[in-house]
């Protein structure tokens, strides 16, 4: 019968690499003030010996407190404010577990207020941080020069430059966009239609992807349906409102409309005063209060939802496992539910 082989200690470390178990300490659990040589030392006998740091021992004897900080867009968005209302209660849950969280409003699509917010956070010396972000070269190197101070960064929603996050936490926005393009050409049974499109901003990758996804599919399998046009509401309600009237009133033969950001409250009043077809596709994105009830009065025919509750979940389990330079934990894509009025969940109280 054999004998249990226990796991290696620190103190098997120490002792391979001819070192003290505080420096052998400093080094696996990166405290700095080491010589090279002998981290080199140290490292070598983690890998001959497959030493596995205890990272919870680490932060216990240290008092470690994850301090992170979610950047994110305010306003009267309900997507992100159903996102921030989610992020307060797990904040709440998880002081008790040593996480600081810190929400940072900023205006939506200004990359000048990202790259003032992404500068506050970068003097408060935050472990990690989440950011909504903007596809602008801009933005590189104040995030670059964060990461060089040590701080752990994660994209969420819309996506960062690759080059200066360390993972991305959201939908797969291009899937999204041809998904609303599938749903808009099965409603049109092969036959002709125009297309009303909504965008929030270009410059938002997540907008950008949808867009393109949409685009590719109807040129590819409906090319019998054109995009009549392209419409920036920069997410806003009333903006939203206003132009959907102007461009169904100048548009000949409209027979779809698909919302690819926020703003829904604008398209939802239009739709429901436009002599529209009785032959007509609506699709918008994010399952919210009053895109719930369009859809349940039949104003909307599909909403596309990204499960924010999800993604804020995730992006906090992602954080701190790097934070901890653990490997990141195992999470399959995350795929967006598509909610007609026959599968709405129910209400919660």
């Amino acid at each position: 019968m054999g004998r249990n082989m226990r796991s290696p200690t620190l103190n098997d470390v120490a002792r391979l690499a001819g070192v003290s178990y505080a420096t052998a300490d400093r080094v696996v659990n990166h405290r700095g003030n080491v010589a090279d040589k002998s981290v080199r030392k140290v490292l070598t006998a983690v890998e001959q010996l497959g030493y596995v740091r205890n990272v919870a021992a680490a932060n216990l004897s240290r008092s470690r407190t994850y301090r992170l900080a979610f950047l994110m867009p305010g306003g009267s968005n309900p997507f992100f404010e159903r996102m921030h209302a989610h992020l307060e209660k797990a904040a709440s849950h998880l002081k008790h577990s040593q996480v600081s969280i810190n929400i940072v409003i900023v205006d939506a699509f200004a990359v000048e207020a990202l790259e003032q917010a992404i500068e506050v956070v970068a003097g408060a010396d935050y472990d990690g941080i989440a950011i909504v972000g903007l596809g602008n070269d801009r933005l590189v190197a104040p995030l670059n020069a964060l990461r060089d101070r040590g701080t752990r960064i994660v994209s969420l929603v819309s996506d960062l430059p690759d080059s200066c996050r360390e993972h991305y936490v959201g939908i797969n926005n291009l899937k999204a966009g041809r998904s609303a393009a599938r749903l808009m050409g099965m409603a049109h049974a092969g036959g002709p239609g125009r297309a009303l499109v909504a965008v929030g901003s270009l410059d938002a990758p997540d907008h950008a992807d949808r867009l393109q996804g949409f685009r590719t599919v109807l040129e590819e399998d409906f090319p019998e349906i054109e995009i009549a046009s392209v419409i920036e509401m920069r997410d806003q309600s009333a903006l939203m409102h206003r132009m959907m009237m102007e461009a169904w009133s100048t548009t000949e033969g409209v027979s779809a409309v698909y919302n690819v950001g926020a703003g829904n409250e604008g398209l939802i009043d239009a739709l429901r005063i436009m002599d529209r077809p009785r032959r007509f596709c609506s699709i918008v994105h994010d399952l919210i209060p009053p895109t719930r009830r369009a859809l349940e009065d039949g104003t909307l025919d599909a909403a596309i939802d990204q499960r924010p509750e999800i993604e804020i979940n995730r992006a906090l389990t992602l954080l701190r496992a790097i934070v901890d330079d653990l490997p990141p934990p195992p999470m399959p894509e995350l795929i967006p539910a598509i909610f007609v009025r026959d599968n709405l969940p129910d209400e919660t109280v």
